[in-house]
């Protein structure tokens, strides 16, 4: 059994020279078009990413972890490729499959395919903010900003392993670095809500809910014809596949859907309490809910060595949430272009919707992965508008075309 795990290891750094060679040819194409892509800054990521996948690996090898799961049922089963094709869990099995069984990757090489995918997940994170956010922001006095969030251990640790983590956060950013220029984007947003939908259909919806939201009362220079091109396409997905969605939580069927979800989150609170590292939250207000998905563990409830690390983490997260705690942010969201109004409904949206059906901290730690990147965004749109004029002018010149005062021209 060790001759046969060291060969695989074997065949992962055989593997991984050709991944990295494959990086290198894809971000210099990406940097044609953006310039301000630092490709040496991305292959330090890259590097940064793999170890947090080794550090997965270790971790998986004398702990309970899905990947295992996500390999042995493919491997061991008897169904052709496509009988996999479905949604969430049934979805990453049919990614895996042809690698397993048609290339004959081994558990090793499955881990490192979906480390390098969740790699091109901050790929496409980084591009998102700096398309939208040119200016360089410092915190904590001589911290940059992008790239303390670009290097946040925890959001790492989840994207780094044969399992949803990876492909879902490759999505979410790919949409999101997709959505602000569809004309251009078209494939890349047909792609990225694919990945969503079939990965975690009730996230897809929480992203049209919040895209839609920034196209009608975000500012932007968008005619009233393309808004609503735009909002009957997202309309039209919804109804499309809105039983799907609803089967995700069993409401398929519902006739009294806020009553059934209540009775199904109630239900599965429940469940996720009574497993390790569980949360009685049953008593707890909405607020307190929310703080807790956002921000906890926080050294006092850290369960363990990993957990002091999340919690120095979720530290961090709560100083920078701070920041947006000042006078002027309300005339900063007044006039807030549609991506970052888009951005913030995303994420509370689905804070509201996980403090519903989350009681167990562990899963709560690994599912707010999938969203932190939004609220930061938001963070720091709203400090780079403070420190840059140029912003400001921009913004009140979306504001005065908006309401008639300027043309476009």
């Amino acid at each position: 059994m060790e001759g046969k795990s060291v060969l695989n290891i074997i065949e992962v750094l055989v593997l991984l020279p050709f991944i990295f060679e494959i990086n290198q040819w894809v971000l210099r194409r990406i940097k044609k078009k953006h310039s301000f892509l630092p490709i040496r800054k991305m292959n330090v990521l890259f590097i940064y990413h793999l170890l947090f996948g080794v550090i997965y690996y270790l971790y998986a090898l004398s702990n309970p972890s899905d990947s295992k799961r996500y390999f042995s049922v493919p491997h061991n089963s008897t169904k052709s490729w496509f009988d996999f094709l479905g949604v969430e869990t049934t979805f990453i099995d049919f990614i895996s499959y042809p690698f397993i069984n048609g290339l004959g990757f081994s558990y090793e090489m499955m881990m490192l395919l979906f480390t390098w995918i969740g790699y091109w997940g901050f790929v496409f994170g980084f591009l998102f903010f700096r398309e939208n956010i040119p200016q360089k922001v410092m915190v904590f006095k001589r911290i940059d900003l992008l790239t303390l969030i670009l290097f946040f251990p925890n959001m790492h640790f989840w994207s780094a392993s044969l399992g949803k983590g990876a492909p879902i956060f490759l999505g979410l950013m790919l949409f999101a670095y997709s959505i602000g220029k569809i004309k251009e984007r078209k494939l890349g947003l047909i792609i990225s809500s694919l990945l969503v939908f079939s990965i975690r259909p009730h996230m897809f919806l929480l992203l049209c809910v919040g895209s839609l939201y920034g196209l009608y009362f975000g500012k932007n220079l968008l005619s009233r014809k393309n808004k609503l091109i735009g909002g009957a396409a997202i309309l039209a997905g919804l109804l499309l596949l809105h039983e799907h969605i609803l089967a995700v939580v069993n409401l398929n069927d519902s006739t009294n859907l806020w009553a059934d979800f209540l009775a199904f989150s109630s239900s599965r609170s429940e469940d996720l309490s009574s497993a390790n590292s569980g949360l009685n939250m049953a008593g707890y207000s909405l607020p307190e809910k929310i703080f807790t998905f956002w921000f906890r563990p926080l050294f006092l409830d850290a369960p363990g060595f990993l957990g002091l690390i999340v919690s120095v983490e979720n530290f961090i997260y709560l100083l920078l949430f701070g920041k947006l705690l000042r006078v002027n942010f309300f005339q900063f969201w007044k006039n807030a272009p549609s991506h970052v109004k888009s951005c913030l409904m995303i994420f509370v949206l689905t804070s509201i919707a996980m403090t519903f059906i989350m009681s167990n901290l562990g899963i709560m730690i690994r599912q707010k992965t999938m969203i932190m990147y939004f609220m930061f965004f938001v963070i720091y749109y709203f400090l780079a508008y403070e420190k840059s004029d140029a912003l400001k002018i921009k913004l009140n010149r979306l504001n005065a075309i908006k309401t008639g005062r300027l043309s476009k021209v």
